[in-house]
């Protein structure tokens, strides 16, 4: 499970930037938490707002980036035995907008959990090549972090945890030393990590071909894809591929007969649903980490509200998986869909550089939080969190010279 993700330095990104998956000591929905006795509570879901251009997408980007990066090498060897890829190509691009940035290296930190292990890991790339990198690892509520490995330039230092004999130190340096270990190396550190990163879903769905790429699953996991669907009240009870055209096509049962429609004649939302609920299910059965971005795209509130509960809900998430989306749909931001921890912000200040903060973040001048029972979707609008100054030009304001004479 996701902990925290910072970086620096990447797309829209200059500065260092933090996004954390950590619960805050607040009362809001609280059931909802991934809960551990030794070591702090998780979010099982996150939201990211904020005004076009101001940065959610290159956010879910910088982390796609860093996922992609170490297990792209693996797949294209074929070393595991998970050989549908889940992530999508991202390409490098430090900060542009700034004659300092561009030839510095864009770095990238992780912080996550295994089943029993807590991992913190440093990815540094500059102009596609590799110029540090770190793995440190310790037990879940243990206070001892021992190092695996460090790499600096061509330098590597092993840990403990590796057998310095048998381990090569060299290393094409446009690949991360984690998925090299892993493509050569059967090491239970290193295969607990690669797993976690092999289990995240990055998708995109402000790509319009998104939908196109149909994952086309079977037994427990199509019931369940069809369940879902049914308590959307989308009475679609299968799809099959006709063998003639090799296309696919949704099946409904009407008065005892069966009837077959062409997938593109769907309803864009239904053609999303069908698109996107296959990783949901697969995510919250395994408890993988899921980010989507513009996952509201072409679908109604109502269902974007399900999807969310089907991650807060303990008895349906029983395997901690989380949910990372952005979204332009403010009927949800509610006090009864989020926690105050889980409503994130993007947005860009002068020099065209982004930033983010969790409207947990947000103080008044006294230096109280908002509070759990304020109208978010309101004070959004009105331009209390600042993520949207916008807003108020469009309402009112500059637009004044453009109104006729």
């Amino acid at each position: 499970m996701l902990c925290q993700f910072s970086f620096r330095n990447f797309l829209s990104y200059k500065d260092e930037t933090v996004f954390d998956m950590q619960a805050a000591s607040i009362p809001d929905l609280n059931a909802s938490v991934i809960k551990y006795d030794k070591a702090s509570d998780l979010l099982p879901v996150a939201a990211v707002y904020g005004p076009n251009g101001g940065g959610k997408s290159n956010l879910l980007k910088a982390l796609g980036f860093l996922v992609y990066t170490v297990v792209k090498p693996v797949h294209d060897l074929r070393k595991t035995g998970n050989y549908v890829r889940f992530q999508r190509f991202i390409s490098y691009s430090p900060f542009l907008f700034d004659e300092q940035s561009k030839n510095e290296s864009s770095d990238f930190q992780i912080f996550f959990r295994t089943n029993g292990n807590e991992y913190r890991y440093n990815l540094a790339v500059l102009n596609e090549e590799i110029v540090s990198e770190s793995l440190a690892w310790k037990h879940i509520g243990g206070k001892k972090t021992g190092l695996v490995f460090e790499r600096s330039g061509n330098e590597i230092v092993l840990g403990a945890s590796i057998d310095r004999n048998n381990v090569n130190k060299q290393v094409n340096p446009n690949i991360p030393y984690l998925s090299f270990l892993a493509i050569n190396y059967d090491i239970p550190i290193i295969s607990d990590v690669i797993k976690w990163f092999e289990m995240c879903i990055v998708q995109n769905f402000a790509n319009p071909n998104q939908e196109n790429g149909i994952l086309v699953v079977a037994n427990e996991t199509k019931k369940m894809l069809f369940r879902i669907l049914n308590d959307l009240d989308i009475d679609i009870s299968d799809y099959v591929i006709n063998k003639t055209d090799n296309m696919l096509y949704t099946v409904r049962h009407i008065d005892g007969k069966q009837y077959e429609l062409h997938f593109e004649q769907e309803s864009d939302g239904t053609q999303k649903l069908i698109s996107f609920l296959p990783y949901l299910i697969y995510a919250l059965h395994q408890g993988r980490l899921i980010v989507v971005d513009e996952l509201d795209a072409k679908l109604h509130p109502k269902l974007l509200r399900y999807i969310i509960k089907l991650f807060h809900d303990p008895t349906v998430n029983k395997n901690g998986a989380q949910l990372i989306f952005t979204s332009h749909d403010l009927t949800t931001m509610k006090n009864d869909v989020f926690r105050r921890d889980e409503i994130w912000f993007a947005c860009e200040d002068d020099s065209h550089a982004s930033g983010i903060y969790s409207l947990y973040d947000i103080r008044d001048e006294e230096g109280k939080h908002v509070n759990n029972t304020a109208a978010y979707d309101k004070q959004y609008i009105e331009g209390r969190y600042g993520a949207d100054p916008y807003l108020q030009n469009i309402l009112g304001g500059e637009w004044d010279e453009f109104k006729a004479d």
